[in-house]
């Protein structure tokens, strides 16, 4: 099914609410920077980026007056000293902002920034976007229940997050898939799995190929993939369970075949019930920060009413939780969810339970 019919035309951003500015600022996310996004906006023109093919990237690369880059170029630095290191200038000096691109695709427009070190030419990019709830609670949830830590900074209206490095699934799916041997088919294969399960846990949605992407690590004498969501705009916001599931999405259809043909539905059960547990060991290992995050958003607007009633109700059909029934606000959808999650991972009792419901 395609992205366009399974979802929402378009996602509102949702403000900051007291609550989680206040978690930001408890773990260190709330730090004063120097520049805002809407400063980045006064570009004076643009040119658009193409990739090593020709083909157009959907981003433009835009360039501003000889007044605003001066300005524009030492708060960036500044921007990447705080987000990399211990935020002082001494570093300054060292660096270069090659690059301002921007993109108009998706709903968080943002700006590309890429930073290079002059000693030795290595260079790296963050990004700059506009401060959205539900995209800071996708990161935060990201942090504590992935196997990849995050690093982002809220100020005001703006946020600034680090670079995911890694190959875009779509790239991966069309020109290096095809040529991977058949044990690292299956190795994607049983990754796309649990990556398929961790999203539908913890209510991600949106992660189409070119929301994630593939990073190889080379261990020995083979290659080990693993899959890294890279867009979390859509973080409990739609109604419809599919969205939270990767495997309804047409651009995953090869993924999805991957997983028809290399596996068995016994491993399948295995990798699932694998990466639940894996899931609820974090949820518990996190203590006081998760609940902090949770509780911020259970009194927080980051959907529609009709999203939410749509959602608790199709959860409810897959757990016969009534608890979901009760709920009026996603942000207790959501706990709800990982409490599930979690109770029946304790419970060793119900462990097929979960295998054949969530």
């Amino acid at each position: 099914m395609s992205g366009e019919k399974l979802m929402s035309k378009k996602k509102p951003a949702y403000p900051v609410n007291e609550k989680l500015d206040a978690y930001l600022n408890r773990y260190n996310r709330k730090i004063e920077i120097p520049i805002f996004y809407d400063d980045l906006l006064r570009f004076a023109g643009s040119v658009v980026v193409y990739d090593s093919e020709g083909d157009d990237t959907l981003w433009v690369r835009v360039y501003y007056s000889d007044f605003d880059r001066e300005e524009i170029d030492l708060s960036l630095k500044k921007v990447y000293s705080i987000l990399h290191s211990d935020g002082g200038n001494r570093i300054l000096e060292y660096l270069n902002i090659d690059a301002v691109d921007y993109c108009t695709f998706g709903n968080s427009k943002p700006f590309r920034i890429k930073v290079r070190n002059i000693l030795n030419d290595n260079y790296t990019y963050f990004y700059v976007k506009k401060a959205d709830a539900s995209r800071v609670y996708g990161l935060e949830l990201e942090h504590m229940l992935s196997p990849y830590n995050l690093n982002f900074l809220v100020y005001g209206d703006t946020l600034i997050e680090e670079h995911i490095a890694g190959i875009p699934g779509d790239v991966f799916i069309e020109d290096m898939l095809p040529k991977c041997t058949e044990p690292e088919k299956a190795q994607l294969a049983k990754e796309f799995v649990k990556f398929n399960e961790r999203c539908m846990i913890r209510l991600l949605g949106d992660m189409r190929s070119y929301n994630y992407v593939i990073v190889p690590t080379h261990d020995f004498d083979h290659v080990v993939y693993k899959i890294r969501a890279i867009d979390f705009d859509q973080q409990c916001f739609e109604g419809r369970l599919k969205v939270y599931r990767p495997q309804f999405f047409k651009e995953n259809f090869q993924m999805v075949e991957l997983v028809r043909s290399k596996l068995q539905k016994h491993s399948v059960d295995q990798y699932k019930i694998e990466e639940r547990s894996i899931v609820a060991k974090r949820i518990m290992s996190s203590g006081d920060r998760i609940k902090r995050l949770l509780d911020a958003s259970l009194e927080d607007t980051i959907s529609l009413d009709e999203n939410i009633l749509k959602l608790k109700l199709e959860i409810y059909e897959l757990t016969k939780d009534i608890d979901f029934k009760k709920s009026t606000t996603m942000g207790e959808v959501l706990t709800l969810a990982l409490d599930f999650v979690k109770r029946n991972y304790q419970d060793v009792s119900m462990r097929q339970i979960i295998d054949k419901k969530f």
